[in-house]
């Protein structure tokens, strides 16, 4: 899969299309290689070769690669080599804790705050995730969710909270990919259309309570993944 982004050699101070500069486009676009499981966590890469996979320079990988690993979305390996971290069932257990929490309570505030236009715009989130789903479109299934998740995150107007749990994605969203890939998602409850509606009928307790089942599906998902298969008897 290949993930270029414009070139920039070590001594670039330009800036992209979006008028970003350099270390900052390659941030985002290795922080969605993480996110979305383009990296799988324990696998080992070098940082020449994410060099080549970005197209980028040395220096803004190095960069990009410093401030995800201050965020616990990478860890060095040694000989010039990182990962993304393997999820301990402990790491699962504290996330769940973080994520009942933050992801109802950014969800309550986001439904005191929403207008019909955001309800709308979160149904096409949803409507393109669902679509996703119906195509095996993993990829494009884990972006949605986090887009439909980070949407409200935004509308609940607490960037320091909302910080927390999008920083808490970089640390589960690339075993989501493993997950989902293993268990698949058609089966699931979709709690996304409950919040939807409840934010419509202007109900941010209601929209809180279908988040929070949101969070605990896939969190249980992933902690059952994580957790040793039972020997036959």
């Amino acid at each position: 899969m290949q993930q270029q982004v414009a070139n920039w050699d070590d001594a670039s101070t330009g800036t992209g299309e979006a008028g970003l500069p350099a270390h900052e486009l390659i941030y985002r676009q290795l922080r969605e290689m993480i996110l979305f499981g383009d990296l799988t966590p324990g696998q080992a890469v070098t940082i020449q070769g994410l060099t080549a996979e970005l197209g980028a320079g040395m220096t803004p990988v190095r960069e990009a690669i410093r401030r995800l690993t201050s965020q616990g979305a990478l860890e060095f390996q040694g000989n010039r080599r990182v990962s993304v971290p393997l999820l301990k069932t402990g790491d699962i257990d504290e996330m769940i804790v973080a994520r009942e929490w933050l992801d109802p309570y950014l969800t309550r505030r986001a439904a005191l705050a929403a207008s019909g236009t955001d309800a709308d715009q979160l149904a096409e989130i949803d409507a393109a995730l669902d679509l996703a789903i119906r195509r095996g479109d993993l990829r494009a299934y884990l972006q949605g969710n986090y887009e439909f998740h980070m949407m409200l995150y935004t509308l609940a107007g607490s960037p320091l909270l909302a910080e927390l749990a999008e920083g808490l994605w970089l640390r589960f969203g690339p075993s989501m990919r493993v997950v989902c890939g293993r268990m698949g998602t058609q089966n699931l409850p979709d709690n996304h259309k409950a919040a939807i509606a409840a934010l419509r009928a202007a109900d941010p307790d209601a929209a809180a309570e279908a988040i929070e089942r949101d969070v605990r599906q896939g969190m249980e998902q992933l902690r059952l993944s994580l957790e040793p298969p039972v020997a036959a008897t």
